[in-house]
């Protein structure tokens, strides 16, 4: 009997996959609002709706780094269409994560805002995560890669230091529960592993046995 061809993703099965991550990500944004008006988030709303921006930017972001991996294992490149979508929600909820941070805790002090970044270590990696995934954000349409040419890819290369440094922020942040953290960034590591043969063409020649 003959062995059926793989199936190959098309460009419609791209649109509706992209349509399925809209609709998830809209779901995490109603059940923010959701938790938030009922009380859904305990005695500390504001840790609550920090913690949940938290989480759902860093996740989005692990995410976008599985997309390649997972494209290249199943031998389906169109599926790297989606990678642009994934990392613009994981900067939405990033510039959410800010904004609760900024407004909720902080007042809308923007001085304050400097000052803590400066002299907290987990809020300075934080800042630092969070400009590079705006910078990325910011150059992710294609008429930004034709500008940028041979630079726009290293400039989006920068996302694998953001994946390490946001599981660093979510460790430093927490005062107790360290173990979910450290598994994020154990993933972290090893999505940058999955790359090896990428970071082993940086090196310069001769540098490798």
């Amino acid at each position: 009997m003959p062995i059926p061809h793989r199936l190959k993703l098309s460009p419609r099965h791209i649109t509706v996959l992209k349509t399925l991550i809209h609709v998830v990500s809209l779901l995490f944004v109603a059940q923010l609002v959701l938790l938030t008006l009922t009380g859904g988030f305990g005695a500390d709303p504001v840790q609550g709706i920090s913690h949940f921006t938290g989480k759902a930017a860093l996740n989005t972001l692990l995410l976008t780094l599985c997309v390649s991996p997972v494209a290249r294992w199943l031998k389906q490149g169109l599926l790297v269409r989606v990678r642009r979508l994934l990392g613009l929600y994981s900067f939405s909820w990033a510039v959410l994560h800010l904004t609760a941070y900024l407004v909720l805790d902080l007042g809308l002090d923007w001085s304050l805002l400097l000052s803590e970044i400066t002299e907290r270590p987990y809020l300075t990696v934080g800042a630092a995560c969070w400009l590079i995934l705006c910078a990325l954000a910011a150059t992710s349409p294609q008429r930004m890669q034709r500008r940028l040419g041979t630079r726009w890819q290293k400039l989006h290369n920068w996302v694998y230091l953001a994946v390490v440094l946001a599981p660093v922020h979510y460790y430093w942040s927490v005062k107790s529960g360290v173990v979910e953290p450290l598994l994020y960034l154990l993933f972290a590591f090893v999505l940058l592993a999955c790359r090896y043969r990428t970071f082993k063409r940086w090196l310069p020649a001769g540098a490798t046995p």
